[in-house]
């Protein structure tokens, strides 16, 4: 059977596995969000104590200087001894707390971008601490926030490939499956896979940078 016709015979399967990858990329960086801003306001407006701040520095260095590759490995064979966890599941906490590393890099430069008079007029005017971040920073700071954002996005897409290598069927693995039936065929496979993630890589950019001008302040830097 020619090539073509195996790659529209098994498209669908492609689809299925570019489905799985995107539910994989949505979780993964929803817990980063959460991890990344929590960690960012804690090291912003939390206690200054080194029991506080240490540890937070500590899981920033590891989860952005190993490898992920070897989280995924760490996530899914070590803890499957301890749990009874999915390959799934272990790719979206690897990939997860990885992204939050990320990502709360991101939320604290864009806190911090915001004029530090804003938090004392906040303060003075009777607001609570959490009062002023929820109402005054955290609207300004999401602003400021898309841009860097668009980076990670296009990283952890591309990293979900990665997740393979512990058994999650996603876009890559179908890949190797219908190249393993067809018994060649690697460069027209892939390339089709190629134009699959830059399809949505360009898509999500497009969409968040749609949103940043939406939510644009005038009078305020915009991208061009």
């Amino acid at each position: 059977m020619d090539i073509y016709d195996v790659l529209l015979r098994d498209f669908p399967f492609l689809l299925k596995g570019l489905g799985v990858a995107l539910v994989l990329l949505a979780a993964l960086l929803a817990l980063g969000f959460v991890i990344g801003l929590t960690i960012c306001l804690i090291q912003l407006y939390g206690p200054r104590t080194r029991f506080v701040q240490w540890p937070l520095k500590v899981y920033e260095r590891i989860f952005r200087g190993v490898p992920i590759i070897i989280m995924l490995f760490i996530f899914y064979y070590g803890l499957a001894g301890i749990f009874d966890i999915s390959s799934f599941a272990a790719a979206i906490l690897a990939l997860g707390f990885r992204s939050g590393a990320y990502q709360s890099q991101i939320f604290r430069s864009a806190f911090q971008s915001i004029p530090a008079g804003q938090m004392t007029a906040a303060r003075a005017s009777g607001m609570t601490l959490t009062q002023a971040i929820r109402w005054i920073l955290f609207p300004q700071a999401i602003r400021h926030a898309i841009g860097p954002w668009t980076n990670e996005f296009s990283s952890e897409i591309k990293e979900t490939s990665l997740a393979y290598v512990i058994g999650v069927v996603e876009l890559t693995r179908q890949a190797h499956y219908i190249i393993t039936s067809t018994q060649g065929n690697v460069l027209t496979v892939f390339a089709v896979v190629a134009l699959l993630y830059f399809i949505v890589n360009k898509a999500g950019n497009s969409g968040l940078y749609w949103l940043e001008a939406r939510l644009a302040v005038p009078g305020f830097e915009k991208r061009q």
